[in-house]
């Protein structure tokens, strides 16, 4: 494969490795990261992917336009098969051989275990980041020990993770995963621009979902799907409503369970209180959030979720549920409010504070801008990741990977 060279003046030859290119924080930071390492850098990058097929929407026409390669694997899908997963280990195989990339960078959990199982068979160091956990709250109990011992599995086969918090590594070391040393954090950026300056005017999108200036809007972005806490909202809602009516909810999303919550809505009176965007593309979330006046976020379990760093660059308070690396930029009494997971008291104290204080909302949203704006920009993004993939190619000279491009046996 490559030749293990750890010049850093030099392009690299990276092959990065997702299940599925659907629409979601995984997906977009790995596509910012390919095109990065492409346009600004000059890197010889390749992007190796199941079908981007999903109720969430797709990401493979932008991945098309890139300029970069893209492989699609048939049969690559997220559940377990074992014949396509036989099927795509053995055209991975082939098409790391063809590439010969300095390194594999994998992310998700099937590619991450297929990918790195195939790196290790063809010498090559291999890269992992860990967007979530693939154990976590709300899996069957047999289906959390499985995952672990995957991960221990392929830990093995990894020389470097990259964590998108410091929330990760705690959860991948208490778990024994790999040790502490073994893991990087890099924050998840995006393209930050559009939520500093909003591309349409906040007054426009208002009218265009039906509110009023005088409203008060909550909103929250995420799938209407399982595990995605807004349940909780919706039990919060009605005393909310009724000590501020003129609180507005937007729920930005789509999913199994919205005809559900309309239902629920609807038996509560409340339809007016509320509304649902549907699917949206990523390139429509900024302007959305510049509509709001508070984002909330009440996750029963996530990696560190997009949406907090976005409405805190946008200028929002964020309120949101402790999982995973929240607290790391929800911080009580700067940014917004971090509460227990699945509380509704504190959520429903929480958001009346705001609702009630302009200023206040104005003083928190200020200050999350002014703290992670340039660390959560996606060119920081990929240039602390190329720093990874030198440092793995430094210890790989120094022998590590010293007869790398044929298989082990």
């Amino acid at each position: 494969m490559g030749d293990g060279r750890a010049d850093r003046d030099r392009p690299l030859r990276v092959a990065h490795v997702i299940t599925r290119l659907i629409i979601g924080g995984a997906q977009e930071n790995t596509l910012h990261t390919v095109e990065d390492q492409h346009h600004l850098h000059g890197d010889d990058v390749s992007l190796i992917t199941g079908p981007g097929i999903g109720p969430e929407g797709s990401l493979e026409p932008r991945a098309r336009a890139g300029g970069f390669p893209l492989h699609i694997l048939p049969r690559f899908g997220r559940s377990i098969h074992p014949l396509h997963d036989w099927t795509s280990t053995r055209q991975l195989t082939r098409l790391l051989r063809e590439i010969r990339p300095d390194v594999v960078h994998t992310h998700s959990s099937k590619a991450g275990v297929i990918g790195r199982y195939v790196a290790q068979r063809l010498r090559i160091p291999a890269v992992h980041t860990v967007h979530g956990a693939s154990f976590h709250y709300g899996q069957h109990p047999l289906a959390h020990r499985a995952y672990i011992a995957a991960e221990r599995w392929a830990a093995r086969r990894t020389a470097k993770f990259i964590c998108v918090a410091d929330a990760m590594t705690d959860d991948y070391v208490a778990a024994r995963i790999a040790p502490r040393e073994q893991f990087v954090t890099v924050y998840s950026g995006f393209d930050v621009e559009p939520f500093v300056s909003p591309p349409r005017p906040r007054e426009e999108v208002r009218r265009e979902l039906g509110l009023e200036p005088h409203h008060v809007v909550v909103g929250k972005i995420a799938r209407l799907f399982h595990l995605k806490g807004h349940e909780f909202v919706l039990q919060a809602a009605v005393p909310v409503i009724k000590a501020n009516p003129d609180v507005r909810f937007v729920f930005v999303g789509d999913g199994l369970r919205r005809a559900e919550f309309e239902d629920w809505i609807a038996g509560h009176d409340l339809t007016e209180h509320f509304r649902f965007t549907g699917l949206v593309p990523p390139t429509q979330v900024p302007e959305l959030i510049h509509a709001m006046d508070v984002v909330v976020h009440t996750s029963q379990w996530e990696g560190l979720a997009r949406v907090l760093p976005q409405g805190l660059i946008a200028g929002k308070p964020v309120v949101s549920y402790d999982v995973g690396g929240a607290r790391e930029v929800v911080l009580p009494g700067e940014t917004g409010y971090l509460l227990p997971r699945d509380s509704v008291d504190e959520l429903v104290a929480a958001l009346l504070d705001l609702a009630g204080n302009a200023e206040l909302r104005t003083r928190l949203g200020e200050t999350g801008r002014e703290r992670f704006t340039e660390q959560f920009r996606h060119q920081y993004m990929t240039a602390r990741i190329r720093e990874v993939y030198q440092q793995v190619l430094e210890s790989a000279c120094h022998g590590r990977q010293d007869t790398i491009g044929e298989p082990r046996v």
